[in-house]
């Protein structure tokens, strides 16, 4: 069995590095990626961050396209809670005229930052407090030029208007997320990156599956986003992979978010305003040897019916996290790009 294998990268800042330096690392790793052979490259949105430096994954992704010429480009994902639909479907219809049949809009539905910065990016938009399922709607609509007669701005078009526009994704860690998914008949991500309860992971892939609408045109493509250490040994890999921790913060209001460190939990638990708790898990990475991870990810794949996997490869030295990523594709030579 075949599996499409992806990236995801964050754009990280590690020890003495410099943001140039980190995204001189993302625009190699691209580049890199399309030589070895994976399917797509995204890069994420995070804001008020000093350790990710991906705060406008639109222009990034411009200039990756720039950089390469077949593979995939796109965000994994842009946080349209905070963006107004129409603007968002703009940028991506200019993307995708850049580089056609090469873009793709994957969707996140968390804030990508403390709350100070979802406040700043939301302090003149009324659109802040609209249903996220409207958004998606209304930026399809908008990213197809289909927007019905019935709207408010019907009429108008996110210029320009390619002839193959964005594929969208969304991407989320838990039931709500996959029904939202579904009931649009979108692709959906489990970022198991994010969240590392396999139970919770069963049960928002079996949802996208039994409720997806098939009224849309559409078929389910369920795709895992996923951690993974590939070293020349199993022992390296594990010693790499010891280091990952996935940090939780649950707040009085119900509300659930993953952060990178201890520290930036408390101060987003300060910056909420709200009393909350914190929870520090092992990540669940998949790590080994290029035999021990090709085993590993072949198992996920007939357990989960999945044909694509977004792999998160979070080593610090970077020329450690390259080596990962070429044996990771090394070891499944007989992907090919689409």
């Amino acid at each position: 069995m075949s599996i499409k294998l992806s990236i995801l990268d964050l754009s990280s800042v590690h020890e003495t590095e410099t943001a140039t330096e980190a995204f001189q690392h993302t625009i190699e790793l691209a580049k890199k990626a399309e030589e070895w052979g994976y399917h797509r490259f995204w890069v994420s949105e995070h804001h008020g961050s000093d350790r990710v430096v991906g705060s406008s994954p639109e222009v990034l992704i411009a200039h990756l396209l720039a950089k390469t010429t077949r593979i995939r480009v796109g965000s994994g994902g842009v946080m349209l809670q905070h963006y107004s639909p129409y603007k968002v479907a703009e940028n991506f219809n200019v993307l995708a005229s850049l580089a056609p049949g090469r873009v793709d809009l994957g969707i996140g539905r968390g804030p990508g930052g403390l709350p100070r910065s979802t406040r700043a990016l939301q302090q003149e938009a009324g659109y802040g407090t609209k249903p996220l399922a409207e958004k998606l709607i209304e930026l399809q609509q908008f990213l197809h030029n289909q927007l019905e007669e019935h709207h408010p701005l019907y009429g108008l078009k996110a210029s320009p208007v390619p002839l193959q526009p964005a594929d969208v994704f969304l991407l989320g860690t838990s039931t709500s997320s996959a029904e939202l998914a579904a009931s649009l008949g979108m692709p959906y991500v489990f970022a198991l990156f994010l969240n590392s309860d396999a139970s919770v992971m069963d049960d928002a892939l079996q949802t996208y599956r039994t409720r997806f609408d098939g009224t849309k045109h559409t078929l389910p493509q369920a795709m895992l986003a996923l951690p993974v250490i590939v070293a020349d040994t199993d022992e390296e890999a594990k010693c790499s992979a010891s280091d990952l921790k996935v940090v939780r913060i649950r707040l009085a209001s119900g509300r659930t978010f993953t952060v990178g460190t201890l520290d930036a939990a408390e101060e987003f638990g300060r910056q909420s305003q709200e009393s909350y708790t914190i929870a520090v898990h092992e990540a669940n990475v998949i790590y080994g040897s290029q035999e021990t991870v090709q085993q590993k990810l072949h198992a996920m794949q007939r357990r989960y019916h999945v044909d694509e996997l977004i792999v998160v490869t979070a080593i610090k030295d970077f020329q450690k996290r390259l080596h990962s990523y070429a044996l990771l594709k090394d070891a499944f030579r007989q992907v090919t790009v689409s």
